[in-house]
């Protein structure tokens, strides 16, 4: 039983997890210094090498630059599927209505059991007649 409840959670939360992550988008920047590359950042800035820094500063100085960089878009889903009790067949809406009408009648509230003897206290017992008889049950 406990590893039935132990898997079910697992699954749910992976299934969870699934969801969330299937419709998260984000970026990478990657920053190369020629051919090298020099910063990868994901949730950042990405950091710049020292020499773009330099040709700011020297902006009389018109070179071109040997770093570049690069962004990866990732997308996620942003088109979910929101399905309404509207959206399904009229034949499709009666099988719903009719099984949960069934299944939420199916279930009847037991009888108040009555114990008559749930105050009856059992007589003290002075000794053991089946071990003083010798007469024991198999």
């Amino acid at each position: 039983m406990k590893f039935k409840q132990t898997l079910y959670q697992l699954f749910s939360t992976t299934m969870a997890l699934l969801v969330l992550f299937s419709t998260v988008s984000f970026t990478v920047e990657k920053h190369y210094c020629g051919d090298t590359l020099i910063d990868t950042a994901v949730f950042s800035e990405v950091q710049k090498c020292n020499m773009e820094t330099s040709e700011v500063d020297q902006s009389k100085i018109k070179k071109k630059s040997c770093c570049k960089d690069e962004l990866e878009v990732v997308k996620g889903q942003d088109q979910l599927k929101q399905s309404q009790f509207e959206d399904i067949s009229f034949e499709q809406q009666i099988v719903v209505v009719s099984y949960l009408y069934s299944f939420s009648h199916s279930f009847e509230e037991l009888p108040k059991l009555i114990i008559p003897h749930k105050n009856y206290s059992p007589p003290n017992l002075v000794e053991d007649i089946q071990l003083l008889d010798a007469v024991f049950l198999i």
